[in-house]
Order: C-alpha cells, then structure tokens, then sequence
C-alpha cells in the first residue's frame, strides 16, 4: 500500500564526509528524486493505520516537496553541515566500501545497489513529486534541507577533531578494505532470485503501471549509452 520509492535516509549516509572534508560522493548520474523522510514515510503509515477501510485498495507514495538532483542535495547538505559541500562523481564499489566502514549493514546494500541502477536511469522522477503525505497527514513533507538538518546535528557529525579524523581514515583506507560480496550473502540466505530481472525503465509492465506513454529521458539514445558506460564502470 506505501510505496515511499528511495529514502532521503539513503542520501544522507555519506553526510559525515561532507560535514568534515566538504565532500560529497555522487553515484547517481544525472538522475532525480524527492525523496521522503523516514518520519513523514511513518506518519503515512499511521494515517492508514487509523482507518484501513477507508484505504483498503489504495496505494500511496510519499515524497518530498520536490525534484532534487546532485547539485541540488550538495547544496541543501552544506547549508545544513555549515560549509561548502562539491559532489565528487563516485563509483559505486567505492562508494560501497564507504557505507560498511561507516557500518551500514549488508542486509540493507544488497537491496540498495538495485536500486542505484533504479535511480541511475531516473526511474524515481516517475511521477514524483506527490500530495501523498499532505493528504493523509494534514502537513506539507519535510524538504531536504530540514531532513539533513537533523542528521547533521547528531554528534559523530559534529565539525570536532575526533569526527574529523575518524572520516579522514575512513576516506583514506575505504579502498583498501574488502568490499561487500553480495553473491555469497545471497547464496548463504538461499535468496530466490529472478530467471530474467528487468530494472524498472526497462520494463512493459512497469512503465504501463505508472501511465508512461512517451519514452522517458532514460530511454534517450544518448542516455543509454552513459548508462550502459556507468555499468561497465560500475
């Protein structure tokens, strides 16, 4: 029934090297979003929740305000962390060796980097933004900026030496260590897995599901092929 697509949790991973080294690792190309917070995600819960007859059947997808590309989060994550933020292209290897030093666990990365792909090929700018969360809860979505604005006031994100040097070593040695194996965890877990998966852009079925009639940007020739590019580096 909630359907919140990719979280602005997800973004803000990384906010620690941003408060600290100004940096911001990008891996999303020049893809979109509007993505929702955890809490206006549960706030639409709830409001379900309270009356399920009167949603029974309905399906909802709670977003942020707006479309937000790289440049766009850059910015809101510096106003939020004080300083300067660049977004530094990143590949996704890197950018996952990152995420598990910083303890993220694998159970969560092993869904994520699908949706990576997902977002590469703009697949959450489909029909986004929505009115979802002002709908069912009354109150306008959190923009980004004021979700950012949380994460950074959490203390290992405070601008002090000891953060400092903790996100240095992390930049320095995350090419260095073993990165997840997801084909082991899956096999491990004895996961089931799909004879011919399709990302979302790719297929019939989901592009009739969400009224696309006109090829999208991500179906452009040219976008194809930095997509088919980003892959192989990837």
């Amino acid at each position: 029934m909630i359907r919140p697509g990719f979280f602005a949790d997800s973004y803000l991973v990384p906010i620690g090297l941003a408060a600290h080294l100004g940096m911001y690792p990008w891996i999303y190309g020049d893809s979109r979003n509007a993505p929702p917070s955890n809490e206006d995600i549960a706030r639409v819960v709830a409001a379900t929740l309270k009356n399920p007859a009167h949603h029974a059947g309905k399906s909802y997808r709670p977003t942020g305000p707006e479309l937000l590309g790289a440049e766009d989060i850059a910015k809101a994550i510096g106003r939020a962390v004080g300083r300067p933020v660049r977004i530094v292209p990143t590949p996704v290897w890197l950018f996952m060796k990152g995420a598990k030093m910083s303890g993220v666990p694998i159970d969560l990365f092993t869904n994520v980097r699908y949706y990576i792909e997902d977002h590469k090929q703009d697949a959450f700018a489909v029909g986004a933004p929505t009115t979802d969360v002002f709908d069912l809860t009354g109150r306008a979505a959190e923009d980004f900026e004021t979700i950012a604005r949380r994460y950074a006031a959490e203390p290992r994100n405070q601008r002090t030496p000891d953060n400092w040097l903790r996100e240095f070593a992390r930049f320095m040695f995350a090419p260095l260590i073993p990165g997840f194996n997801f084909d082991r965890h899956d096999r491990e877990l004895r996961r089931p897995l799909p004879s011919a998966p399709r990302f979302s852009v790719e297929s019939a079925v989901w592009r009739d599901e969400h009224n696309i009639t006109e090829p999208t940007s991500a179906n452009d020739p040219k976008r194809n092929q930095t997509i088919q590019f980003m892959r192989r580096k990837a």
